[in-house]
């Protein structure tokens, strides 16, 4: 037997497994690094989180995604680079996590990339009758495990696709195996570039489970602050949008596009949301001028209010619904102040009490999609339209 395949064997007969997620966003700040113990899998899973660190993208891996992310058109060349080149740079920053923690990359037993998306397109969004859903991510697995040592288990989304899914979000399967509670509604809420959530009915019945995007989360108040505030990442404590006034025209006309219109579960990506997809609804709604604090303040409540109307479809039973949010948007006063407003009947829980890092919980959540792969016993089983029962995952060996 090839000496790597045993190895992979010994580690699936574990009575437990140390694995590192990591998840790169559509923000492009950096790289979500969590190293996770795991017990079990399925719905016996448990785990527990070691530690945790985003590593801040250099400007130099950030201006070198840019240039491929989210278009249509792009250098080849740079593209194919990249692919290899992010996947390096992901095992380095996996390396320094370890060296810091003071923890030996033999005894971690698997990495599971997420990778950092490019790309994004439902049949949804392209339109093209000859093909079906599709995703890109970059970062290439053979590279991370040649730089750290480690199996590692990446692309993840494409088996999503290839049994029948749109690739995302793929948050489901975390969120069903480890935060699922006979008796409770709940809502697992993340609020990342795109805002997504995942439905636990009190029933438990995994035919009531989905998990769908909703629309914007931080893409577009995160793409306007970087185009009309040099030097800004992003509105920190929405410090900019506060100064600002809802413009409620402008508000109506980003309401009006078609994907809101579409049942869940649905997915999409920065490429519907963009800055194109603001001036459409600038011109839509006969605006010339407007100050950038009253944009920032109105793509604000845009990304509340479809969270909103998208949580208020769960709540027709009239029975108590709990929302855990997580993402980088929680950090947002104003965002949050916007949502919770709106739905005095759903009890908002710190994320904290199921004990992850808020933060953490992405990168957490693919850790668990390599441990069901390596480890999993009923991945045949029944499954739905978000949540295919499939192993999910490309196993690339260091040597």
């Amino acid at each position: 037997m090839n000496p790597n395949i045993s190895h992979l064997y010994s580690i699936a007969q574990k009575p437990q497994r140390i694995i590192i997620g990591l998840m790169s966003g559509t923000s492009l700040d950096g790289l979500d690094v969590a190293i996770c113990r795991f017990k079990g899998a399925g719905m016996d899973t448990k785990m527990e989180l070691l530690r945790f660190e985003t590593v801040p993208y250099t400007e130099t891996v950030t201006n070198a995604v840019r240039q491929v992310f989210s278009k249509k058109q792009v250098n080849l060349e740079q593209l194919c680079l990249l692919n290899g080149w992010i996947g390096t740079e992901h095992g380095n920053m996996v390396n320094t996590c370890l060296q810091k923690w003071g923890i030996a990359n033999t005894s971690v037993d698997i990495i599971a990339s997420h990778g950092q998306t490019i790309y994004h397109a439902p049949k949804r969004l392209h339109g093209l009758d000859m093909f079906g859903n599709g995703t890109l991510q970059i970062g290439d697995g053979d590279h991370i495990a040649v730089a750290t040592g480690i199996i590692t288990l990446s692309d993840f989304r494409q088996k999503h696709i290839a049994a029948g899914g749109e690739g995302a979000p793929l948050a489901i399967y975390g969120d069903y195996f480890l935060f699922g509670k006979k008796g409770e509604n709940r809502v697992m809420l993340n609020i990342g570039g795109i805002a997504n959530f995942t439905w636990l009915p009190a029933s438990g019945d995994i035919s009531e489970v989905f998990s769908t995007d909703i629309g914007p989360g931080n893409t577009l108040m995160d793409a306007y602050t970087r185009e009309y505030f040099p030097g800004k990442l992003y509105d920190k404590d929405a410090a900019i949008a506060l100064q600002g006034k809802v413009n409620e025209p402008l508000l109506a006309a980003l309401k009006k596009d078609d994907f809101f219109k579409q049942p869940f579960p649905k997915s999409t990506g920065p490429e519907l949301f963009s800055l194109a997809f603001i001036e459409q609804a600038k011109q839509a709604a006969g605006i010339v001028a407007i100050s950038h604090y009253d944009m920032l303040a109105t793509l604000i409540r845009f990304s509340a209010d479809m969270i909103v109307d998208a949580l208020q479809s769960k709540a027709a039973s009239g029975k108590t619904v709990k929302v855990y949010a997580s993402g980088g948007g929680i950090h947002n006063p104003l965002l949050m102040n916007d949502i919770q407003s709106q739905l005095p009947t759903f009890e908002f829980n710190d994320f904290n009490e199921l004990g992850i890092n808020p933060d953490a919980k992405e990168a957490v959540l693919f850790a668990l999609l390599a441990n069901e792969a390596i480890a999993g016993r009923n991945l045949n089983g029944k499954g739905t339209a978000s949540m295919p029962m499939v192993s999910m995952g490309k196993i690339s060996f260091p040597a």
